[in-house]
């Protein structure tokens, strides 16, 4: 049984713990707003630039039936380039757990799905090549020893536009030169304070559905100058950046929502812990002055 002495050690410990927690959980809510507003505007720009190439791609009198490598796809996927985006830090509940867990499932999923091969007609499962940002994803993959081709850490959105940049360059370079046949990106998508959904978006080959235009007008005939092939040529980067920029806002705002209601969870349950540690310990302090006074009774009786 412990101790009076065990009991007021452990009340300032968790009392330790309950200060750390709470300094977290605000730091984390002020940094929330931040990147929601990151996360949230950015919203806006993708889908008007969305509902640009869909009009483009439905094609004018001057636009006519436009094509480009980004948009191809593969008959045959063998190759898959698989972005596992994660925090550098935990202390987020199952922000982390939850989507490495179900990236673990959609690999296996990968290998025992077959693609016809060649020559003798063979099935081959596919080859998923991964890339990992944040050291949480890192040593998931490491501790089960799945090999990861590179590794990106302690990145913030200070530099989250140089990492987008260097990243879609990459996806470009392997989906065009035939390295990859897709490009998929897994990544926790912010709904709200409380809610941040696992998601795996194939961003390459793009999709442009043509027939889902946001324009609700009445028709309007476009004439492009240069032609729809032309503006595609700097449009379709342009939107695979901003997809992937749109990710790593998510998970930046998401990290900062989980990180928040985890810190407030652990700061109520220091709160419980302590009331249950005070109340044991003035138990144990008033039964030890009632033993102490009926010694003292029992002593005075005996005389």
């Amino acid at each position: 049984m412990a101790t009076l002495r065990d009991i007021r050690t452990r009340i300032t410990s968790v009392k330790s713990t309950k200060q750390i927690t709470n300094a977290m959980k605000m730091v984390s809510a002020a940094k929330l707003r931040r990147a929601t507003e990151a996360a949230v505007s950015a919203r806006p720009w993708q889908t008007t630039l969305t509902a640009t190439l869909q009009r483009i791609a439905g094609g004018g009198s001057g636009g006519g039936e436009v094509q480009h490598p980004l948009l191809e796809a593969r008959a045959q996927v063998r190759n898959v380039l698989l972005v596992v985006i994660s925090t550098d830090r935990g202390l987020c509940g199952g922000f982390n757990g939850t989507l490495l867990r179900q990236t673990e499932t959609w690999l296996k999923t990968q290998r025992n799905t077959s693609v016809p091969g060649t020559g003798h007609n063979e099935a081959q499962p596919r080859n998923v090549r991964i890339h990992t940002y944040g050291k949480k994803a890192r040593d998931f993959f490491k501790a089960r020893g799945i090999p990861v081709a590179e590794v990106r850490i302690d990145v913030s959105s200070v530099n989250f536009q140089d990492e987008v940049q260097a990243l879609a360059a990459e996806m470009v370079r392997g989906f065009t030169s035939g390295e990859y046949d897709e490009c998929v990106v897994a990544y926790n998508e912010f709904k709200n304070t409380i809610s941040q959904v696992p998601t795996f978006a194939r961003v390459l080959p793009l999709s442009i559905d043509a027939s889902a235009s946001a324009h609700t007008g009445p028709a309007v005939d476009y004439v492009y100058e240069p032609k729809g092939s032309a503006i595609l040529e700097t449009l379709l980067p342009l939107y695979l950046r901003t997809l992937l920029l749109q990710t790593f806002l998510e998970t930046g705002a998401g990290e900062q929502a989980a990180r928040m209601t985890a810190m407030d969870n652990a700061t109520r349950n220091a709160t419980d812990l302590i009331k249950s540690l005070t109340l044991d310990y003035n138990r144990g302090r008033q039964a030890a002055i009632t033993k102490e006074l009926i010694e003292i009774v029992s002593g005075a009786e005996a005389l």
